[in-house]
């Protein structure tokens, strides 16, 4: 076997991990690229089984193009890359593939200033800085919607509905004022819960992303957990059922929008 396979073999062995994170100072596993390598794992772990480690060679191959022998345990050349250059290929990816596909999925998608989150990862894929102000601005409302549509509603529903009901008929309830109590109690605890939800996350991503990105920090990308949010964009798909996708399954469009912004990143590190 060659050290090209043997490192091909080691990646794919990495991704297919329950533990495939980056992990800041381990001494095994995947080093490098750090800001990719959660986005990987999950968009690895999304893709149908009969194509995901296809693409994850393609992907290897790329990221040993750019960053070196081995992009699972060879030297991270990425440091070498300047301040404004360093989350290139995120935003890169945000702007041409995730925003796209959101946008075109979201219910009430005319809320959300998809121009402004736009332009903002567009000038930061070319290495112009943005104050995190503007960028928290820019987020918050595209986080509160797409977490919103994410939740489960049917499982909430469900649980809500379930508990409700068995408490109205140990209070004597008959079994058709019991499920009418549920349904009004599922209701309002669903509607309650997916605020809750999307809020608490809106909140939350939209300061901590604001700041790294204003920041370039790849270290602090992979503390906002972007391998969650790899999931929440799919899950918010197959929750608002789009069925008009150019793409088809949404973890196939936004795993090879990850390549694309890759190959488009050439002429950055190129230079």
């Amino acid at each position: 076997m060659t050290s090209t396979t043997d490192g091909a073999a080691g990646f794919l062995t990495a991704l297919r991990s329950p533990d495939a994170e980056y992990r800041p100072g381990a001494t095994s596993g995947p080093a490098s690229p750090m800001e990719l390598w959660p986005v990987a794992g999950a968009l690895h772990d999304t893709l149908p089984t009969d194509v995901r480690d296809g693409w994850a060679l393609r992907l290897y191959a790329l990221l040993q193009e750019r960053y070196g022998k081995n992009p699972v345990t060879g030297p991270p050349a990425y440091h070498s890359q300047p301040v404004g250059q360093r989350l290139s290929v995120i935003h890169d990816w945000q702007r041409h593939t995730v925003l796209p596909l959101v946008a075109e999925t979201m219910p009430g998608a005319e809320a959300v200033p998809f121009s402004s989150l736009t332009r903002l990862h567009t000038e930061a894929s070319a290495g112009r800085a943005t104050a995190p102000d503007a960028w928290r601005t820019a987020l918050h409302p595209f986080l509160l919607h797409l977490h919103a549509t994410a939740f489960d509603r049917t499982a909430a529903y469900a649980e809500g509905h379930d508990g409700a009901r068995a408490y109205a008929l140990s209070q004597g309830r008959s079994p058709a004022e019991a499920d009418a109590y549920g349904h009004e109690y599922a209701k309002l605890s669903c509607t309650a819960n997916v605020r809750a939800f999307a809020e608490a996350h809106a909140l939350a991503l939209s300061d901590a992303l604001a700041l790294t990105y204003a920041a370039d920090d790849r270290g602090a990308y992979v503390e906002t957990f972007p391998g969650s949010s790899v999931r929440a964009v799919v899950r918010f798909c197959h929750q608002a059922r789009s069925h008009h996708l150019a793409a088809g399954n949404p973890a196939t469009r936004l795993s090879e929008g990850l390549l694309t912004a890759l190959i488009r990143g050439r002429s950055l590190w190129s230079r």
